[in-house]
């Protein structure tokens, strides 16, 4: 009897996974750490936050690099080199005792390198090595973000009890190391490299030429199709990473809900977060990806809206299934999107200056959240932004052109 091998394309996947995983599971550590920073060293929410949002504007400014750098180096060098940045990062914070430190290890070092992992890897390597089955590895990337938060974010605020953010910080520095020694090991930039082929039936000539356009970035920018695509996506940042990755807990914790309880309310967000990245990713390959993100921005659009209400833990569990649902589904429908339209040859570049658009959103809301809750004493009036956002974020997307199929080009999904 013979058995089947695992096609090598499923192990660089899961190595991918994990090294955003652990990209993830940085990213989470703001809304643990800032708190105990301001008890320790009397520093102000605005001051914490322009950390968090210097770190989200590297991040996003370093994803169109690490796509030219993925394209002429490979993504085994580039995952190596930012999980490196990242653990080199993090290890300084443990030494600060200065605000400059602060925005200099976490800001500049952390966003460099979680830029560099999370930025372009994953709709890289799905395009490297994978024929078939695009939306699914989208789906699954996409799902390491949420991942990262359900694993992470209890776990961290396990680690920081009682203010211990230097016990956060070293769970995250062990989680980059581990990341690290995997990558080396396992990770190879194409099927070349590993002596294999792509997994799956290679498509037909008149279909690989398709889907392997390139569209110069100086042509992309003059259409229509990219800043409707870019706008979307940084509202996409503004309404996650920035405003809810960053905020959420400080908020709920201001307004009476207790730690633990809310460790619990993240973990289910992330689950929610998994579940609806792997559905957005089928859903992808089968229907108009304009209305899908339409429906997606609408959901989170709600949700934001009703969040300043929510003062009790069934309602706050609530919030977190249907935005947790919602979170990264936006993310397999904007690279098909783009991918289609663009070509799957330029997705890297295209796409990389798409999620930089992202980042800056996600960096605003970060500073802005803790600038009107210096200011005005809580978060409700940045919110409710987010809602009205997300609103324009719909109209946004069902003005993008359908170009050719917006299915992944039957075998041309990428992921984040």
């Amino acid at each position: 009897m013979t058995t089947r091998r695992l096609h090598y394309a499923w192990i660089v996947a899961l190595v991918t996974f994990l090294g955003l995983l652990a990209s993830a599971g940085v990213r989470t550590a703001p809304s643990v750490v800032l708190v105990p920073l301001e008890a320790e060293f009397g520093w102000s929410r605005s001051e914490t936050s322009f950390a968090v949002a210097i770190s989200l504007f590297v991040f996003g400014s370093g994803a169109p690099l690490g796509g030219v750098l993925m394209d002429r180096f490979g993504p085994r060098r580039v995952l190596l080199g930012g999980l490196a940045v990242i653990t080199s990062g993090l290890a300084l914070m443990l030494t600060m005792d200065r605000l400059w430190q602060f925005h200099l290890w976490w800001g500049v070092a952390v966003g460099i390198g979680t830029g560099a992992v999370a930025g372009t890897l994953g709709a890289t390597v799905a395009m490297r090595w994978f024929n078939v089955r695009r939306g699914m590895v989208l789906g699954l990337f996409s799902a390491a973000s949420a991942a990262g938060q359900f694993l992470f974010t209890p776990t961290l605020i396990a680690a920081g009890t009682g203010g211990n953010w230097r016990a956060v910080i070293l769970v995250l520095v062990g989680a980059g190391i581990a990341a690290a020694a995997l990558a080396a090991l396992f990770m190879r930039s194409s099927p070349e490299d590993a002596r294999t082929t792509a997994w799956g039936k290679a498509p037909s000539a008149s279909a690989a030429l398709a889907d392997s356009r390139t569209t110069p970035l100086r042509e992309a920018i003059r259409t229509r199709d990219f800043w409707l695509l870019a706008g979307s996506f940084f509202v996409c940042g503004y309404t996650t990473n920035g405003m809810i990755g960053t905020h959420l807990l400080p908020h709920a914790l201001e307004h009476g809900f207790v730690e633990a309880e809310m460790a619990g309310a993240i973990a289910v967000m992330g689950v929610m977060n998994i579940v609806g990245s792997l559905i957005s990713g089928a859903l992808s390959e089968r229907f108009d990806n304009r209305k899908l993100l339409a429906t997606y921005y609408g959901f989170r659009a709600l949700s934001l809206a009703a969040l300043p209400f929510v003062l009790e833990m069934q309602g706050m569990l609530l919030f977190t299934i249907i935005y947790g649902f919602d979170w990264v589904a936006t993310v397999p429908p904007t690279i098909n999107l783009t991918a289609s339209r663009f070509g799957r040859g330029s997705l890297g570049s295209i796409y990389g200056w798409i999620y930089c658009a992202h980042m800056i959103g996600a960096g605003i809301a970060s500073f802005a959240g803790g600038f009107f809750r210096d200011h005005f004493g809580d978060y409700h009036l940045i919110f409710i932004s987010a809602a009205v956002m997300g609103i324009v974020a719909s109209g946004l997307t069902l003005g993008i052109k359908n170009r050719g199929v917006t299915r992944p080009i039957p075998a041309a999904a990428a992921a984040d």
